[in-house]
This record gives C-alpha cells, structure tokens and sequence, in this order.
C-alpha cells in the first residue's frame, strides 16, 4: 500500500550521520593495499605498467586527483620521458 502523500517511512532519517565514512570502503582498500604489498609493491605495478598498459593506465586516472588547482602565474609543467 503507497503511503500517504507527505509522510515519511517510520525509519527515515536513521542512517548514518554526516561525515562518517563508510566501514566497508575502508576494509576493502586495506585488504587491496595488503595484497599489492604480497605480490612486490612498487614492482609488480611497475610489471603490470609493461605487460598491462590499458588497464595501468586506467588506475593510475583513478588515483589522480579530479581537479589540479594552481597558480595562473606560475603554471604546472610537466616533462614525461619515455624510455623502452
């Protein structure tokens, strides 16, 4: 049955409060964490990067930040050296 118009379920507004993280999130990127530090770290990205560009590349636009803020006067550069 739909309920009345401008009433609330009983249990609205009992979820979490404001600027608790979720404990699910957080476990989740340890277990992540703990497994790279098993398999070498650094190296096995550095592995991955070699045999899995694609998908090295599809995490590293994860862990980037979103926005770069900086200084219109002093602009971020960046040279990239590619060696094979």
């Amino acid at each position: 049955m739909a309920a009345v118009k401008g009433t609330k379920p009983p249990n609205a507004g009992k979820g979490r409060k404001k600027g608790v993280p979720n404990k699910f999130t957080g476990e989740l990127k340890e277990m992540i964490l703990q497994a790279l530090s098993e398999k070498g770290g650094v190296a096995y990205l550095a592995k991955q990067a070699d045999e899995n560009p694609t998908a090295f590349l599809g995490l590293v636009g994860k862990v980037l930040p979103m926005t770069v803020a900086g200084d219109a006067n002093q602009p971020v550069r960046v040279t990239v050296t590619w060696q094979q």
